[in-house]
C-alpha cells in the first residue's frame, strides 16, 4: 500500500498502548512543522499555553490534589484534569446561598468513563454500581455518547473512584479535553449480521487515538515516572487537538448514532451480509455560540470510500493531524474540525487527505437512512442472543418515585447472564442473553416494572433527549434534564389533541447551545437562551441528514405550548400520508 504504514496493536498491563510508524515528513507526518500551524505561535489561546508546557498533561495535578484548603484545583490544572476525563464543576443551586455566607462555592467533579461504542461487562456493571453510591451522587447518567459520567465527586475522592474503575479494567483517560473523545457505534447488535465487525472498529479507532502520555498512571494509578523520559506522541505531539474530536460509526439502515454530527463519521457498506468498507465523511459538529454568527452548526460531509482496514484507520488518523495542523489555535470557538473543512475548501481538504494518506479515496458508496432510533423491547438476532432495549428518560439511571431502574439493574447484573450496552440516545440495552435465560431476565423486568414503564413511554418521549445542564454544567444557560420530562407531559396532551400523539417526532433540548443533547439535529429542537427561556428550531428531518432552524426566539414555557399548539394542529389538518413533521415544516416553508 502506498506510504508504507504500519500498525500494531497489543495488550499490556491491562493498559492500551499503540505504536504507529509514519511516513516520512513530506507524507505524513507533516506536523512537526510547527510553522504550518494557522494559529500562529504569537496568538495562542490561554489553554493551547497550557498544554505545551503541562509535561504531558502532568502540570501541578498532583500538588492540587493534595491541597485541603479548597475543594476546587489551581487554574491551569482546571484544563488539564479534562484530558483524564474529568471536569471540575459546582453545584450552582447553592451558589447564591454559599456566596452569602462567604463560603467557597461547592466543588464538585464529573468523571467520564471511555466505552468504545458503549460495552459494559454485568461484572463491571455492578462495579459501577457501588462506586457509584461511594464516591458520587449516586446517579449514574447515561451520555449521549454511548458511555456514562458520575457526577458530584468530591476531590479526595477522584483519586479512589478512579482507582476503582482499575479494578474493573475500566478507565477514563481521553474521555474529555482536545483529543479524541469516546467513539461511538450503532448499539443493536440486531442491525446488522456483521455488528460485532463493525463494532470492533469503535476499539481500533480508540487504541489508535490514545495520547501516549503516561500522566494518567502517574497521578492516579502511582506508576512511577521514569526520569527525564519525554514520550514520543507522533499524533498529539506536545500540543494536542486544536478542540475535543468525535468519531462515530453507523450501520445503514439505522443512523441511531447521529453519524454526521461528529467529526469523523464512518457509514459501514455492507453487501450480502459482507462489510466492503466505509465510506468517511468529516467535519460535524453542534456547538455555536449564541449572538456570534461566525459559529453554527453543521454536519459531515461525505468524502468517498475506503475498503480496507490499514485505509479506514490510516484515514481517521490523517484527518486528525490536519486538524491538529490546520486547526484555529486562537479563537477555541473557532477550532472544531468543521471550521477548518470551511476554511480551506472541502476539495483541498479532501487532497490533503490523500497526500497524507498516500492513496486516493474512491467514490462514495451509495447508502441508505431510514430511522434513527432505538427499538424498544425485546429482539432477537442472527445468532439466536436476546436483547431488550429500556427507556431511560435522559439517560438518568436512579431509584425514584416512578421505578426503581438502579436497584433492578443490579438485580439483573447478578445474574451474570447478560451484558450491558448503551445506545446514542441515552438509553440501555440488556445485550447478549441466551435463549435459555431470557424468561429469568424478562421476570425480573417484569418485577421491577421496567417493561411496563418502558411500554408506557409515548412516542415523543421515547425519541426526546436532553443534557445535564443545571445544577452541574458551568455552561448551562437554563434546564435540560430536570425540566424536559414535565415539559413533555404538557406536550404530549397537545399532540394528542391533533390526533398526532404516535408520530415518533424526535424532540431535543439543550440548556446551551453547546449542543451536548443533539438538539440542532431533531424536528424539535430546543435551546436555552436564559433560565425559563429558550429558542424554539424545527424542521430537522427524521433520520439526521439535515440540521433544524431557528423559529422563535427566548420562549418561556406558555409560550413554547402556543406555538407548538399551533404547529401541531397546522401539521395534523395539512400532512401528506407519511411525512414527518420535520419534513412539513420545511415544505410548507415554515423556517
Amino acid at each position: 500500500m502506498p506510504g508504507n504504514t504500519w500498525i500494531n496493536w497489543k495488550r499490556k498491563e491491562d493498559t492500551r498502548k499503540m505504536c504507529i510508524r509514519i511516513p516520512d515528513s513530506g507524507e505524513s507526518n507533516r506536523g512537526n512543522d510547527k510553522n504550518i500551524i494557522m494559529s500562529g505561535k504569537n496568538n495562542l489561546s490561554a489553554v493551547e499555553r497550557i498544554k505545551t508546557s503541562s509535561d504531558g498533561l502532568r502540570g501541578t495535578l498532583k500538588e492540587s490534589l493534595q491541597d485541603g484548603l479548597t475543594g476546587a484545583l489551581k487554574e491551569d490544572d482546571q484544563s488539564l484534569i479534562k484530558f483524564h476525563g474529568l471536569y471540575q464543576q459546582d453545584d450552582r443551586d447553592r451558589r447564591e446561598e454559599r456566596t452569602a455566607k462567604k463560603l467557597e462555592w461547592l466543588y464538585s467533579y464529573m468523571i467520564r468513563l471511555r466505552l468504545p461504542g458503549g460495552f459494559l461487562t454485568a461484572d463491571q456493571w455492578i462495579g459501577l454500581h457501588h462506586i457509584a453510591g461511594e464516591h458520587s451522587t449516586g446517579t449514574i447518567k447515561v451520555t449521549t455518547r454511548q458511555t456514562v459520567q458520575l457526577h458530584g465527586i468530591l476531590k479526595s475522592h477522584i483519586k479512589p473512584t478512579i482507582q476503582s474503575f482499575n479494578t474493573l479494567h475500566l478507565d477514563s483517560i481521553a474521555a474529555c479535553g482536545d483529543v479524541n473523545r469516546n467513539v461511538t457505534c450503532s448499539a443493536h447488535p440486531k442491525e446488522s449480521a456483521i455488528h460485532e465487525q463493525v463494532f470492533q472498529y469503535a476499539d481500533k479507532i480508540s487504541v489508535m487515538a490514545l495520547p501516549k502520555t503516561r500522566s494518567y498512571y502517574e497521578i492516579w494509578l502511582d506508576e512511577e515516572q521514569i526520569a527525564d523520559k519525554k514520550e514520543d506522541d507522533l499524533l498529539y505531539q506536545d500540543r494536542y487537538l486544536p478542540r475535543k474530536f468525535k468519531v462515530g460509526i453507523a450501520i445503514p439502515p439505522n443512523n441511531d448514532v447521529d453519524v454526521l454530527i461528529n467529526d469523523v463519521g464512518l457509514i459501514a457498506i455492507i453487501e450480502n451480509n459482507e462489510l466492503k468498507g466505509f465510506n468517511i465523511a468529516a467535519g460535524g459538529g453542534l456547538s455555536s455560540t449564541h449572538g456570534n454568527p461566525a459559529t453554527y452548526a453543521r454536519l459531515a460531509t461525505v468524502l468517498g470510500f475506503v475498503d480496507t482496514e490499514e485505509k479506514i484507520l490510516k484515514a481517521v488518523y490523517e484527518i486528525m493531524t490536519i486538524q491538529r495542523d490546520h486547526g484555529n489555535r486562537s479563537d477555541r470557538k473557532l477550532a472544531r474540525l468543521k471550521y477548518t473543512i470551511e476554511n480551506m475548501g472541502v476539495d483541498p481538504f479532501k487532497e490533503e487527505l490523500e497526500k497524507r494518506c498516500g492513496f486516493k479515496l474512491d467514490p462514495a458508496k451509495p447508502y441508505t437512512f431510514i430511522e434513527r432510533k432505538d427499538h424498544y423491547g425485546w429482539k432477537q438476532n442472527h445468532e439466536g442472543n436476546w436483547y431488550y432495549t429500556m427507556f431511560v428518560e435522559n439517560g438518568r439511571i436512579l431509584d425514584d418515585e416512578k421505578i426503581p431502574l438502579k436497584t433492578a439493574l443490579l438485580e439483573i447484573a447478578k445474574t451474570g447472564k447478560l451484558n450491558f450496552r448503551f445506545t446514542g440516545n441515552q438509553n440501555l440495552i440488556l445485550a447478549d442473553i441466551k435463549d435459555a435465560d431470557k424468561n429469568e431476565i424478562d421476570a425480573l423486568l417484569r418485577q421491577f416494572n421496567i417493561s411496563d414503564h418502558t411500554a408506557a413511554a409515548g412516542a415523543i418521549r421515547k425519541n426526546a433527549m436532553a443534557c445535564v445542564a443545571f445544577n452541574t454544567c458551568p455552561l448551562a444557560l437554563a434546564e435540560a434534564q430536570r425540566y424536559l420530562p414535565s415539559l413533555i407531559d404538557k406536550i404530549e396532551p397537545l399532540l394528542k389533541k391533533h390526533s398526532i400523539e404516535e408520530e415518533e417526532i424526535i424532540l431535543r433540548m439543550t440548556g446551551c447551545p453547546n449542543g451536548c443533547g443533539r438538539s440542532p439535529a431533531a424536528e424539535i429542537g430546543f435551546v436555552g437562551t436564559a433560565y425559563g427561556q429558550y429558542n424554539l428550531h424545527i424542521g430537522g428531518d427524521r433520520i439526521g441528514e439535515r440540521l433544524n432552524r431557528k423559529y422563535k426566539d427566548s420562549l418561556d414555557e406558555p409560550q413554547i405550548l402556543e406555538e407548538l399548539d399551533q404547529l401541531f394542529a397546522v401539521y395534523s389538518a395539512k400532512r401528506n400520508a407519511g411525512e414527518t413533521f420535520g419534513d412539513f415544516v420545511i415544505r410548507e416553508k415554515l423556517v
